[in-house]
């Protein structure tokens, strides 16, 4: 486990005193929640897959800012691990005052894009691990270790609405993910915790750019009502409204955010 060494301003930071664990949160969208909650006061906790060195990087860029950052490795395929981290993550909430996990944002998953005749077995059961079980096992931690009024925030896609050929197995995924949103909303209610998805449009990042064709992303932003594809910026800007404690009244919901594209 590596962190930055900042203390929140309490006077001025929404999050001040909360824990926030976040998967996949060294690069791309998951990166920007990271910097977005810990300018808000949260301790948080995140974790990466095989980027250490983004890693590193952000735990620098939060400290810089005053903030305070962990970072654990983690493959979500591994139920040991999962365990393993949200154990840590207590701990390291406990070291900075925090008190406990207060926020989950689970973010971490994997693409892949093949025709359903042409998809195999162990494709499924690799993405199925990651981006179903995965959350599961993440939902199934907070409901036994979050504080009472913490927030679950879920990550899916807006193609679980609007399919895309080649698509099949990464939506059934994220249905997954969205059906074990919406039930935890219910178990964990009587606690005052929510629970939330994002579907997310086209969001620019260096994942998007790698697989996508200009003129395809050109085309995705030409369809949106503001003009443009998404930015990593924009989904932290949400997550930070949805999991402040006077955001209370809101969950067991499915928010695509995807600048009006569907």
């Amino acid at each position: 486990m590596t962190s930055s060494t900042g203390s929140p301003d309490t006077s001025t930071r929404p999050l001040a005193g909360c824990g926030a664990l976040v998967t996949g949160g060294s690069r791309g969208i998951g990166r920007a929640i990271v910097r977005r909650l810990a300018a808000d006061g949260a301790t948080v906790v995140f974790t990466y897959h095989t980027q250490s060195e983004a890693a590193d990087t952000l735990i620098a860029e939060i400290a810089e800012l005053n903030g305070r950052a962990y970072a654990l490795q983690l493959d979500l395929a591994a139920p040991e691990q999962v365990t393993e981290v949200f154990a840590a993550a207590d701990r390291a909430f406990h070291e900075a005052g925090a008190g406990g996990l207060d926020i989950l944002v689970a973010n971490a998953g994997v693409f892949t894009s093949a025709p359903i005749a042409e998809t195999t077995l162990d494709e499924w059961e690799r993405v199925m691990a990651v981006n179903g079980r995965g959350t599961f096992l993440a939902l199934q931690h907070a409901a036994t270790r979050m504080r009472d009024g913490g927030r679950i925030i879920t990550l899916s896609t807006v193609g679980t609405h609007w399919p895309s050929q080649g698509e099949a197995l990464y939506a059934a995924s994220k249905a997954a993910v969205e059906q074990l949103t919406r039930v935890a909303s219910r178990e964990l209610g009587h606690r005052g915790i929510t629970a939330n998805t994002l579907s997310l449009g086209p969001t620019d990042t260096d994942l998007l750019r790698a697989g996508a064709h200009p003129d395809a992303l050109d085309g995705a932003a030409a369809m949106t009502a503001l003009g443009r594809i998404g930015r990593p910026d924009d989904v932290a800007g949400l997550v930070a409204l949805l999991v402040r404690a006077d955001n209370r009244w809101v969950t067991g919901q499915n928010i695509r955010a995807d600048g009006g594209l569907t």
